[in-house]
């Protein structure tokens, strides 16, 4: 009786079903040793995985700092001579991006100065800039300012903002004193000027723009070293009529996806912590979100990462090619996270193409987490986005697997007719 019933409980669909399960999971567990290996006896993927977010974010950061840029030197045209313009020069020099370094008696002269880069702005005091002042008359003075760095014009701007309201605050008391008790309404200031930086407390080009650059760094990096050894794996793929031998024999294609996609994944626990936590903290960028929270938030970036990689090894049919087609979407990928335009003045073109890439999901969320001290449960939405991304380069991925195999396998048989 027994044996007439074991075949039939060892042919069940259920014990089908856990043989399959347990062969998808052994194959998953080999080909992830079978790629760790690989990873640790690549050079150039060892560069790309450790030694570039080891590097870069400290040569960034460096090249940023100092994160302001201070004492600009400008030179003063005074066609006035008066106590007021005098008092204006005096609260200019005594803002922090402003140096006063030459008195010019024209606009010729200052511009030679430019022209030869002594100076980066001109500030011009017309004839009658006292008297208009003292008869309570509105007056101006022109500021000329380099364009050629935004950082410096920033800082120029800002600081002829601040200047122009302290003086207007003092006229404004002044007159008010002069008039007497019929000019006690004027004495207060009617609009108050009070800056609370959020996120970028410094106002420094690192505090603002290293967060969104980290992350893309891992992205990128991932990446780049994903498709070097696609790139690889295609080489071999052709000196052995269509097969990788290193591949390994009969694991399902997804276990074989998956088990990349946990060794990449794995190799980046260490990158992402020091990037996302310890750059800020050597570097004093800002850093208030909870550790956990951005640990949590990054994951499925890194799985939709590994994913996007594996799917652009279509593109890739060498090692050397790795550069020609990931290296200069680094650009574009940071022009799309929103950081040097926003993302919502875009066309809808490339806000669309944006919202397809993990690391713009990835840089929108960390910077409102580490930056502005948010939350995991605030940030949702990109959250839920790089989930969705992590299914659809999942699936991508599996058919560029199995059409990049079928390619190679039908170049290599065509290559050895050929020759025969």
């Amino acid at each position: 009786m027994f044996p007439d019933v074991f075949p039939f409980i060892v042919n069940s669909p259920g014990m089908k079903f856990m043989n399959y399960i347990k062969r998808w999971f052994s194959s998953l567990a080999r080909v992830f040793a079978r790629e760790w290996h690989l990873v640790l006896h690549d050079q150039g993927v060892l560069i790309f995985f450790i030694l570039l977010p080891l590097m870069y974010p400290v040569a960034y950061t460096l090249i940023y700092n100092p994160e302001v840029v201070t004492d600009m030197p400008i030179a003063v045209i005074d066609h006035d001579h008066t106590a007021a313009s005098r008092k204006l020069v005096r609260d200019a020099s005594a803002a922090p991006t402003i140096a006063i370094y030459d008195y010019v008696p024209d606009m010729a002269a200052a511009r030679d100065l430019m022209a030869r880069g002594e100076i980066f702005g001109i500030l011009e005091i017309p004839s009658d800039f006292g008297k208009k002042i003292g008869r309570m008359e509105p007056t101006h003075a022109t500021f000329y300012a380099q364009t050629s760095l935004l950082l410096r014009y920033r800082g120029f701007m800002g600081a002829i903002a601040d200047v122009q309201i302290k003086d207007i605050s003092e006229i404004t008391a002044s007159r008010a004193s002069t008039l007497g008790a019929a000019g006690s309404a004027l004495s207060g200031v009617p609009i108050g000027n009070e800056a609370h930086m959020l996120g970028d407390v410094e106002q420094g080009f690192a505090s603002f723009v290293m967060p969104g650059i980290v992350v893309l760094i891992l992205q990128q990096s991932m990446v780049l070293g994903i498709c070097m050894l696609g790139g690889t794996s295609r080489e071999r793929r052709r000196r052995n009529g269509g097969i990788d031998p290193l591949n390994i024999p009969g694991a399902p294609v997804s276990a074989a996806v998956w088990g990349r996609t946990l060794c990449y994944t794995v190799c980046y626990i260490v990158p992402a912590l020091y990037l996302l936590h310890f750059i800020p903290v050597m570097f004093g960028l800002p850093h208030f979100g909870n550790p956990v929270d951005y640990l949590l938030f990054i994951f499925p970036m890194l799985l939709a990462s590994a994913f996007f990689g594996q799917t652009l090894n279509y593109f890739v049919t060498d090692r050397e090619s790795t550069f020609i087609v990931i290296a200069f979407t680094s650009v574009i990928f940071l022009f799309l996270s929103g950081l040097t335009w926003p993302r919502y003045a875009m066309s809808g073109l490339w806000k669309g193409l944006g919202d397809a890439i993990p690391g713009v999901w990835g840089v929108a969320g960390f910077i409102r987490i580490n930056s502005n001290d948010g939350t995991l449960f605030e940030n949702m939405t990109p959250w839920l986005w790089m989930w969705g991304l992590t299914i659809f380069y999942f699936i991508t991925s599996m058919i560029v697997f199995r059409v990049v195999a079928r390619r190679e396998t039908r170049l290599s048989r065509s290559t050895v007719t050929s020759q025969s």
